[in-house]
């Protein structure tokens, strides 16, 4: 476990494991729980669909397309649960495939027309 005070920073960073220099990795969702088996009932929302959700979330930008990084701050979540996980889903794209998830951003779910 990392042990972190509320309000401090976390510091996160994912690195794709490849020799394949025209991959990209891109955070797509990252959500904290309570509970390590159930990341859908009670869950706090740091980036969801590309969406940044939390105001503190910051992504840092590396010159190397294997990294993701980013950090955010220890929210009122942990101060109400003695142990809190992440759960991040990442995609890995081709580099410069500018229709690829990677390079779409924050993608809203649209709304569905109701009518028959």
């Amino acid at each position: 476990p990392y042990y972190i005070d509320l309000d401090q920073n976390l510091y996160l960073q994912a690195y794709l494991h490849s020799s394949d220099p025209n991959l990209i990795v891109f955070v797509d969702t990252c959500v904290a729980s309570p509970d390590s088996h159930d990341f859908n009932t009670l869950v706090y929302d740091i980036i969801k669909n590309g969406c940044v959700r939390d105001s503190s979330y910051v992504t840092y930008h590396s010159s190397y397309s294997h990294f993701a990084r980013f950090k955010f701050n220890a929210f009122k979540f942990i101060s109400q649960h003695s142990l809190v996980y992440l759960q991040c889903e990442l995609v890995v794209c081709r580099l410069q495939d500018y229709s690829s998830r990677c390079y779409q951003g924050c993608m809203s779910r649209s709304k569905r027309d109701t009518s028959s």
